[in-house]
């Protein structure tokens, strides 16, 4: 973690506080970021993604992209969204290939789980959560690694 930006910790006692949280990310954000999901599996990285969604104004189905690698969502304001899963990915590589690079192209919001499996092949994340298993609840930690994510992280700060 960067030491000169801002970082949080919070506990998220169900499903809904982690959707509701997330939303209120997404709320408070410009939505052009990329942000990192890291966590075990099963530990809320797609009902993160979910609440985010959710939070964007999105209505529709939101589902694990763990066989497409990605889905896209158009959002009410004519952005887009990305909700990458990279759990089965093998190699990095095989994102270079399916032409990664035209998502990240600065007027979106890219939301990746298991970035990890594509080390090198991704850009620098604004945000990175990691998600825990807290007894029946998660513990979520959001670090910003930009200024824009700064930015994002002091806004749902307590003041």
């Amino acid at each position: 973690m960067n030491a000169e930006f801002a970082s949080m910790s919070v506990f998220l006692d169900s499903e809904m506080s982690q959707e509701a949280f997330a939303a209120k990310m997404a709320k408070n954000s410009n939505l052009d970021l990329v942000i990192f999901l890291h966590g075990n599996l099963g530990a809320g990285k797609t009902t993160f993604a979910r609440g985010f969604l959710r939070g964007c104004g999105y209505q529709g189905l939101v589902k694990s992209p763990t066989y497409t690698l990605v889905e896209p969502y158009s959002l009410a304001n004519g952005k887009m969204a990305y909700h990458f899963d990279l759990y089965r990915l093998s190699d990095g590589e095989e994102l270079e290939f399916a032409g990664v690079r035209d998502y990240f192209d600065g007027r979106s919001v890219s939301l990746i789980e298991w970035p990890e499996k594509a080390e090198g092949y991704l850009p620098e994340p604004d945000i990175v959560c990691q998600l825990e298993y807290q007894g029946q609840g998660r513990q979520i930690n959001v670090a910003a690694m930009t200024a824009k994510g700064n930015e994002l992280v002091l806004r749902l700060l307590p003041h």
